[in-house]
């Protein structure tokens, strides 16, 4: 597989027009198999909702700390709300970021329905007072990214020579998207402690999900199968595509995940701010990987070997369904809002660690089972 040296930018708008259709399809299975990044162009939403969208972002951090805190995400059992800075962890490291997830509006689970379906739930939202105007903003930038994620999707499964309806049995008919909107401070206004880490290195999860930039600060690297870290700088009118593990599962590694991070803006050079949109898929959904077309595989093998390298959430042999397995990640994630309402999973999940631990560093010699 080549290593890439830049990340390809697509106008979606000519997947629209039966001439440019074909070679448009063509660059996609392209950025699918041997990039899993890429821009996307003229995607549809008006850039004075665009332009709404990173005003109402910026002043969401302006807020008083104790209307932040008002709605922290440990108030919430569905992992909603507003995480402060330094409040997550990758890779063993602390990620220097504060931020607010939301998702398209839903109401509380009944009684009776399995535990995985309270990842589904009503927004905690900055008050009307605070925010005028932020509540509405987001709402409309939510359905209309579901939309675009739903159609960009569809063209995916076209790409790989399937119909275009190949991914829709994996999607809930009122299904839930997710949104963050994150802060990275830059370096100069943090401690001595502060690494530069905005976010560790990662691959998203799910399906796809589409970052706008909402600053012109460099900060996204991308890294390619030579190990170089490759930047992924805004472009106005664009967002930028990340293929998820998901997708790489189904697809028997066909399409690619690709590892990314974010480095801290320098000293002096003010905040970064984005404002990722994750599309969302049914936590009912039962593992199931797609079938192909033979010179579909082919040009995976011929590209790269197989590898398995895929988070838990998309094992079929470890659970049921896609909720159990994101359940209990979203549990290892955060803790605060885990020892609030799951406090019995939590402590699953570090005897789990525990016993991992163990048996990885018990003096045991390896014996051939053949």
């Amino acid at each position: 597989m080549t290593a890439f040296t830049e990340i390809p930018i697509l106008d979606l708008s000519q997947s629209h027009n039966p001439e440019t259709k074909p070679q448009f399809l063509t660059s996609l299975r392209h950025a699918l198999l041997e990039v899993g990044f890429l821009y996307i162009k003229n995607y549809g939403i008006p850039d004075s909702l665009t332009q709404e969208v990173i005003r109402q972002s910026r002043r969401l951090f302006d807020l008083p700390d104790e209307d932040k805190l008002r709605i922290e995400m440990k108030n919430s059992p569905h992992f909603l709300g507003y995480s402060r800075l330094a409040n997550e962890i990758t890779k063993d490291r602390i990620d220097w970021r504060e931020q607010i997830d939301l998702a398209t509006e839903l109401p509380v689970p009944g009684k009776d329905e399995p535990r995985y379906r309270w990842l589904r739930g009503p927004n905690q939202w900055p008050s009307e007072q605070a925010l005028p105007g932020f509540r509405d903003t987001f709402t409309e930038y939510i359905d209309r990214m579901s939309k675009v994620s739903m159609e960009f999707t569809s063209l995916v499964a076209e790409s790989l020579s399937l119909e275009a309806s190949a991914f829709d049995k994996y999607f809930d008919k009122d299904q839930q998207h997710k949104l963050k909107i994150v802060k990275y401070p830059d370096l100069g206004t943090l401690g001595e402690e502060a690494t530069g880490q905005g976010v560790g290195p990662h691959k998203d999860s799910m399906l796809t999900s589409y970052l706008l930039q909402a600053s012109d600060h460099k900060g996204l690297q991308v890294q390619n199968a030579e190990g170089g870290w490759i930047d992924c700088p805004p472009i106005p009118g664009t967002l930028v595509v990340a293929i998820g593990q998901g997708l790489e599962a189904l697809t028997r590694g066909v399409c690619v995940s690709t590892t990314h991070q974010v480095i801290s803006p320098p000293a002096g050079s003010g905040p970064r701010f984005s404002v990722p949109f994750f599309q969302g898929v049914s936590y009912d959904a039962r593992f199931a990987e797609i079938d192909l077309p033979p010179h579909v595989l082919a040009l995976k093998n011929r590209l790269r070997a197989n590898k398995d390298d895929v988070e838990m959430t998309f094992k079929h042999s470890m659970f049921d369904h896609i909720g159990e397995a994101t359940l209990l990640n979203r549990v290892k994630s955060h803790k605060d809002v885990a020892e609030r309402w799951y406090p019995d999973l939590l402590v699953e999940v570090e005897k789990r660690k525990e016993v991992l631990r163990s048996r990885l560093t018990e003096p045991v010699q390896p014996v051939a089972t053949n």
